[in-house]
């Protein structure tokens, strides 16, 4: 006989944990005990040796769906001749330091969709769910995770869901949110209410997980325009949420990695292509002017129910405005949504707001664009125990933040764009959230380099030490980090703007590279940037950005003089007149308002110009999604290019018909030629690599050449990654002090 003790660290709270451990030791004869408390899992098992070894066996290989082990301390101690084996009250009394995780919200679970089609006491019940699905994040207040510490403490279970609640064998055992008809949250209204007004046209609001969606008819195209006029939304795609994954295949191309995406337990919204059906109607406006359209499936209760009184597909976007969080309560939607026509609430409260997750498949591996509801809290493990508690504040655009904890990043969902207050507002929360669900308190905070982010602003407020990343880098570190990956890699970062410290190989450019520049095509060394793009003048500053028109025209008069530039037949010259170009230009050759900027992001806004394709741009990467599209496979050319004192200039043809797929097949080679020349593994990282087609062909040139690389899968590879870049290289700088 012996007496073993483990301490169990990972996603071991509300997912099923406890009574997987008790039905183990029940089934192998041992006594003692298991319990949470604020790290994670503490269990005592005392039996025959032999049946300990198997009980620890099948505690890797038997473990619920939701559940995984990251770390088990294991010591043999003193005998103590339990009896029994029992379930113990969350104890916080072993641990000076919260670190236990907290589990993503999860779709709703098939045994759960049975019971709710078929008849019992969860019959129809809109907010059913179990140990191995439903809401986590989005209703905790901090750790152990209890009910008394959710949303749902103000619901008193029934004699019917306490009796599963309370017994270990059931599916339903210390579920938190567990509910029913007689004892949980109720509907503001039916649900068949709503699903009338949906095919009568009109836009109504939905309550999800962790906000409301504005839904309405997708194969309305007035009620999708209306949509879209009211959001100021022009052309941004739109998502929607379709009733089966049969449905989705009517009107978009399927392979085995999306369906699977598509019915995974995460349920995100997945970027597909599309297909043209004569037969099936969707609205031409849902995803207007691109070959590709996000789709997913019911990922509640409530969405399963509503589909049994609709047949076609819902738009189902965020109910937020632009720059804003996702609004989690009715009072909220009726101030700044007044165009929604009807709301269908519930009375159970989102403590903490977090959108949908968005992924698409590259080169048959998913790429995350948006980490949130499904995978995020996200942990990265680190190969090593960070000796210092550091939060990284991440960027502007697409904001994160990441919290080390122990051997732990801790990912939060997206924020989003800070440029509003709200938005500023939602951000702090996020910090206070997970402040409070681990009693954080930073050694370091870690911020962008950018002194206008933000997120750097709130930093240089705190009384904490700081430290600050460059954008480009963190794009980098946030690749190795979700790899594990240490030492000096060669690193392509290709991003939007970003704020840069106008050094190339170490030693100051200015004669080659101006004053000030925007980084944005940005190859390293290790933590050197070797390579950059040759800067193009942004005519106008922020206002280049939406107008691609402006980037292709500052290109030409890089290469003609201005009275060439006006006898050019180019659609990006006669987007403006005469007079217009002449400012214009006098910007340019003064330098007034036009910062440089190495920005391969730009240079697609540029040939999307040039292209004919976009001269203006509603939301941010348009062009390059535009771009995407217009590949021709047939075209293996690619421009001329060379690289002077560490400077890549590409000779473009801004006349040629083809200057998309020629532009492309020119990056391809730069990183190839570059990855022989340094003889290095490669990291891919940025925003620009959002695109699919892009990253595609880069992905098999780089495996045909047999160059071993890396891109982000399961982090986003956009701005949403740069917090645990931040983050990551952090805890190796640090981690080298020590």
């Amino acid at each position: 006989m012996i007496r073993t003790q483990y301490f169990v660290k990972g996603q071991v709270q509300g997912v099923g944990f406890r009574p997987f451990v008790y039905r183990l030791a029940w089934e192998n004869g041992l006594s003692g005990f298991v319990k949470n408390d604020a790290s994670g899992v503490e269990i005592e098992v005392e039996g025959d040796e032999e049946n300990i070894a198997l009980f620890e066996k099948q505690l890797h290989l038997q473990l619920p769906p939701l559940a995984r082990i990251n770390s088990i301390e294991k010591t043999n101690i003193k005998l103590l001749h339990d009896k029994s084996f029992i379930i113990l009250q969350s104890s916080q009394a072993l641990q000076t330091s919260k670190t236990a995780l907290i589990s993503p919200d999860i779709a709703t679970c098939q045994e759960c969709l049975d019971e709710i089609k078929n008849s019992g006491k969860y019959q129809d019940y809109f907010a059913t769910n179990c140990t191995n699905c439903g809401p986590r994040y989005s209703i905790v207040l901090t750790v152990p995770y209890d009910r008394k510490q959710t949303s749902m403490r103000k619901f008193i279970m029934c004699a019917s869901c306490q009796e599963e609640y309370t017994n270990p064998l059931k599916r339903r055992y210390h579920a938190q949110p567990i509910s029913c008809h007689e004892c949980g949250p109720k509907l503001s209204s039916t649900i068949l209410e709503a699903a009338g007004h949906i095919k009568d046209g009109k836009i109504v609001a939905i309550k999800g997980i962790g906000g409301f969606h504005i839904v309405c008819d997708a194969t309305n195209d007035e009620a999708v325009l209306h949509l879209r006029k009211h959001k100021n939304r022009p052309t941004k795609p739109l998502a929607i949420m379709c009733k089966n994954k049969e449905q989705i295949e009517s009107f978009a191309t399927l392979n085995e990695k999306e369906k699977a995406l598509l019915t995974s337990k995460e349920a995100p919204i997945v970027i597909l292509k599309k297909s043209y059906n004569p037969h099936i109607k969707i609205s031409n406006f849902l995803a207007p002017h691109i070959d590709r359209i996000g789709c997913f499936l019911p990922y509640t209760p409530l969405h399963h129910l509503l589909f049994e009184h609709l047949q076609m597909p819902l738009v189902a976007t965020s109910a937020n405005l632009a720059s804003e969080p996702i609004i989690t309560n009715k009072e909220e939607i009726l101030k700044k949504l007044p165009f929604v026509e009807f709301i269908l609430d519930y009375d159970r409260e989102i403590l903490n707001g977090v959108d949908d997750s968005l992924v698409q498949v590259v080169f048959g591996k998913m790429q995350t664009l948006r980490l949130a509801r499904g995978y995020a809290p996200k942990v990265i493990k680190l190969p090593f125990k960070s000796e210092k508690k550091i939060l990284a504040v991440g960027a502007n655009a697409k904001n994160s933040l990441a919290f080390v904890i122990e051997d732990n990043i801790i990912l939060s969902p997206h924020i989003g764009d800070l440029d509003s207050l709200e938005a500023f507002d939602f951000f702090t929360r996020t910090i206070e959230t997970f402040q409070r669900f681990y009693d954080f308190e930073p050694d370091i905070i870690v911020h962008d380099k950018h002194p206008s982010y933000m997120s750097t602003l709130w930093a240089k407020k705190q009384n904490t030490p700081l430290q600050e990343v460059g954008h480009h880098l963190a794009h980098i570190y946030a690749c190795k980090a979700e790899f594990g990956l240490q030492g000096d890699y060669l690193g392509f970062s290709f991003d939007g703007t970003g704020y840069g410290d106008d050094k190339v190989n170490g030693e100051a450019r200015e004669g080659a590279l101006g004053y000030a520049t925007l980084w944005g095509g940005e190859v390293f060394v290790g933590d050197t940037r070797k390579y950059t793009f040759k800067p193009i003048k942004l005519l106008g500053g922020e206002k280049a950005i939406k107008e691609p028109r402006r980037v292709a025209l500052s290109m030409l008069f890089d290469t003609y003089t201005l009275e060439e530039v006006l006898a050019l037949d180019l659609a990006c010259v006669k987007e403006f007149t005469d007079a217009q170009i002449k400012i214009l230009h006098q910007s340019y050759a003064k330098n007034l308002n036009a910062p440089l900027s190495s920005s391969v992001g730009r240079m697609f806004d540029a040939v999307a110009s040039f292209a004919s394709l976009l001269q203006t741009q509603s939301y941010e990467g348009e062009a390059g999604l535009i771009c995407e599209q217009n590949y021709n496979p047939q075209i293996s050319e690619a421009f001329h290019y060379t690289i002077k004192n560490g400077v890549i200039a590409i000779e473009f043809d801004f006349f040629d018909e083809d200057i998309v797929s020629y532009f492309m097949n020119t990056l391809v080679k730069i990183v190839i030629d570059i990855a022989k020349k340094e003889k290095r593994e490669v990291i891919i990282s940025g925003g620009v690599f959002q695109n699919k087609t892009l990253l595609e062909l880069l992905a098999c040139k780089l495996e045909k050449e047999k160059i071993t690389y890396f891109h982000q899968q399961t982090t986003p590879i956009n701005d949403g990654g740069i917090a645990l870049g931040q983050a990551y290289y952090c805890c190796l700088k640090t981690r080298l002090l020590v």
